[in-house]
């Protein structure tokens, strides 16, 4: 009789089963057997082609019907002029049409750029020109932003609006006189603003898809049976690729919604049925701070997925929404580092296998706080001790086209170059630098402590200091200003705040309205803090360290200090009695 298992030898072997199908899953496409996910699905539609793939605000959709309008899409855009290898931006705000459209483009072997449609003026423009996009696809009403747009550009930038009559007009029959890309082809650009500077184009291989997609159906354990409640940008890998992937190669279906929203989510999430769900931190946090719905105790969920749940509210939300399995990971969208905490360690972001770890190799390297490098004095790098922090770096390999530790790089050579560590840990090695501190602990297991760098983590979105830095500089009234990163208590991540050298009559109102014109919400420094001058270093740089560690606190700082007072359209004086209500979190961001 096989006796019981404890606990923790349950987590060892759900884990390697968990594994084993991922590994089984991805196999075929290392070994170059598997089309692209445009040409799978028209084997999905014919296999259960009724089956339900995506249900948004609006509508129910087949698989079927998904084949459908994507062929629409492509001979749509075939007709606009796009072309093999042309570069197609997308500003949408979501909805299965969104992704009807990137699976159109890239089944011709167009680029699809994933474009933020919270983007608007420079910030549009600099993601624009990353890409260095022929076409751009736009919804009706975002005319005028693209008219403006253009104006920025060096490039010029063919503007095309799908509309409903223009794609009805087109066929939706097999596009077998229609050439499939090579999964070793490029097939997106999602954005990351990385360690430093402005947004970076990441290049997407056909290949890369897939095998998102299906390891995340693997370590899922993902079957025809599951529905995914994906409420997360579908711009972003896990909202857009990794999340609706896995259901689609799986046969399950997806829910969509264009936002977050606490007060429906388990409502919808229990009415959808849905039995898996996509998080981020900040989500997981403002579902806990909301009153307690009936629906939260109806549903089916039987694992959540995603990356930022906090170890010091993770077993009160596992507890209070009876969640069985929680699976936190951690991933870089351009890079070789992807921990998965199949376990369920509260706190951590993944480990590594014994048996995956001659093909995935995670370190972590001595920095300092601005993130250089510390090494010995045979050179190479240093590892810190169990328990201290590191950058987290992986190891680039030459394995070629689908390997774990392949790097693709940005849309910008010299801003790949700048990820790359070279003599890590022997002489001619190469790793990929996160730009993520991390610790590791005595089984193995990592966990996420902070971003390095000019990149802060805010409501779910890497927020570039050098970006936000810009925008300011660019508003009447400010002469120079210096944007970091600030813990606030109770909330995922680091709130903005920006030190400015303001002209004299400083008008809070106005600047907040520019700056609400030029960045989206989340990227909009929550604190202002005016100072006489920008203290710089020996070689010039802005002196953040000590700004960062006196954050926000009007009784330590003289300084004058202001808060991003959404409610009422401006900076508003920051005294202590506001500061007490924030840091006591009697006020939501």
């Amino acid at each position: 009789m096989e006796r019981s298992l404890l606990p923790a030898e349950d987590d060892a072997r759900r884990a390697r089963t968990a594994f084993l199908r991922a590994l089984e899953l991805t196999a075929p496409i290392r070994q170059g057997l598997v089309p692209t996910l445009p040409t799978l699905i028209e084997t999905f539609a014919s296999r259960s082609g009724d089956r339900v793939a995506i249900l948004d605000d609006q509508e129910s959709w087949s698989y079927r019907r998904l084949l459908q309008q994507m062929n629409r899409v492509a001979r749509w855009a075939l007709a606009a002029g796009v072309r093999k290898g042309d570069v197609v931006a997308i500003v949408m705000t979501g909805g299965a049409g969104y992704l009807a459209t990137w699976l159109g483009l890239t089944r011709i072997g167009a680029v699809a750029a994933l474009i933020n449609a919270n983007l608007g003026g420079e910030v549009l423009a600099r993601a624009l020109a990353a890409a260095v996009p022929s076409h751009l696809i736009i919804e009706s009403g975002y005319e005028a932003a693209a008219e403006a747009v253009q104006r920025q550009l060096t490039a010029p930038l063919s503007v095309i609006v799908p509309g409903e009559d223009a794609l009805a007009a087109c066929a939706d029959g097999a596009l077998n006189d229609i050439g499939s890309p090579a999964l070793d082809d490029r097939a997106l650009y999602l954005y990351t603003s990385g360690t430093t500077g402005f947004p970076k184009a990441v290049a997407i291989s056909h290949r890369r898809i897939l095998e998102w997609s299906y390891w995340f159906s693997g370590i899922m354990g993902a079957s025809e049976r599951d529905r995914l409640y994906d409420c997360l940008p579908l711009y972003h890998a896990i909202g857009g690729i990794s999340g609706v992937g896995a259901m689609l190669v799986s046969g399950g279906s997806v829910v969509l919604r264009k936002r977050f929203s606490a007060r429906t989510f388990w409502p919808e999430v229990s009415a959808t049925q849905c039995t898996i769900f996509l998080y981020i931190g900040e989500l997981c946090r403002y579902l806990l701070s909301n009153p307690a719905d009936p629906a939260e105790a109806l549903h089916r969920v039987r694992l959540c997925c995603g990356s930022g749940l906090r170890g010091d509210i993770w077993a009160n939300f596992e507890r209070r929404f009876r969640i069985p399995q929680i699976l936190e990971f951690y991933a870089a969208t351009e890079g070789t580092v992807s921990l998965y905490n199949v376990e369920g360690k509260r706190g951590a972001v993944g480990r590594v296998p014994s048996f995956l770890r001659h093909r995935a190799a995670i370190a972590l390297v001595e920095v300092d706080a601005e993130g250089n490098v510390f090494r010995g004095a045979d050179g190479l790098c240093r590892r810190p001790a169990i328990g201290e922090a590191g950058e987290a770096v992986g190891r680039i390999t030459d394995e070629g086209s689908g390997g774990a530790g392949r790097f693709d790089g940005y849309n910008d050579r010299d801003a790949s170059r700048a990820r790359i560590l070279r003599d890590v840990f022997q002489p001619g090695d190469a790793w990929f630098r996160t730009g993520d501190l991390m610790r590791q602990d005595a089984e193995r297991f990592f966990h996420f402590i902070d971003r390095l760098g000019d990149t802060f983590r805010w409501k779910g979105e890497n927020v570039s200091t050098s970006e936000v830095a810009a925008a300011l500089a660019a508003c009447p009234g400010v002469n120079e200003a210096v944007v970091y990163g600030v813990p606030v208590p109770g909330a995922e991540g680091r709130a903005g705040m920006a030190a400015i050298v303001a002209a004299p009559g400083f008008d809070p109102v106005r600047l907040w309205r520019d700056i609400a014109a030029r960045l989206p919400r989340y990227a909009s420094p929550l604190f202002l803090r005016l100072v006489p001058a920008i203290e710089t270093t020996a070689t010039l740089r802005p002196q953040k360290q000590r700004l960062m560690r006196e954050g926000f606190d009007p009784v330590t700082i003289r300084d004058p200090l202001y808060f991003n007072a959404s409610d009422r359209q401006s900076f508003v004086p920051l005294d202590a009695d506001l500061h007490s209500r924030i840091v006591a979190g009697k006020i939501r961001f």
